[in-house]
């Protein structure tokens, strides 16, 4: 994740990882069989990291409305180039041509984000706190507008950067979520 942050992923080879770690880029083969591998389990290392601070959040005993809002700021990356982010892409673009034991790993990802909005958005309907909408759909939709934000967000789209992106979604789930009072 270090060298992804300093140098992005086109300089990141085997061969320069291997002398950053101090290996040959034949003994990350020997352990990753692959670079797709080496960046699918890079990416399931960080989204370890990023699921503990996410249970951490949602288990706070606060609103459903600010812990949501606690779900989208960790959601959003941090801006341009965002290391997390940007081997997420990498890893969508690869998985065009992945196996299938890939592929569901990546989807296991996704799905835990996915679980974890979508109860969440239930507990907020079951309090009152939100409009009476489907979790699961309502949770699809959010993510797809969270995950197209996103990519602009990283690949540096002028006009558009966190601040931008959060007061986008924060007015969206107020127009679509808050119930009148």
């Amino acid at each position: 994740m270090a060298m992804i942050a300093e140098r992005g992923l086109e300089k990141l080879t085997m061969a320069a990882l291997g002398h950053e770690v101090g290996m040959s880029s034949g003994h990350l083969l020997y352990y990753f069989r692959s670079k797709d591998e080496l960046l699918l389990q890079t990416l399931e290392w960080s989204e370890g990291r990023l699921g503990a601070e996410r249970g951490r959040l949602l288990t706070r005993t606060t609103s459903a409305r600010e812990r949501l809002d606690a779900y989208v700021d960790l959601y959003v990356p941090d801006g341009h180039r965002d290391p997390h982010w940007t081997l997420w892409l990498e890893v969508w673009n690869r998985s065009q041509n992945a196996d299938d034991v890939a592929r569901d790993r990546q989807a296991a990802i996704e799905g835990v984000w996915h679980r974890d909005l979508v109860a969440l958005l239930a507990e907020g309907v079951s309090r009152g706190e939100f409009r009476r909408v489907d979790p699961d759909r309502f949770g699809a939709r959010l993510r797809a507008l969270l995950d197209g934000f996103s990519i602009q967000v990283v690949i540096g789209l002028r006009g558009t950067d966190r601040a931008h992106v959060i007061r986008h979604v924060r007015e969206f789930l107020d127009d679509s979520l808050l119930t009148s009072s």
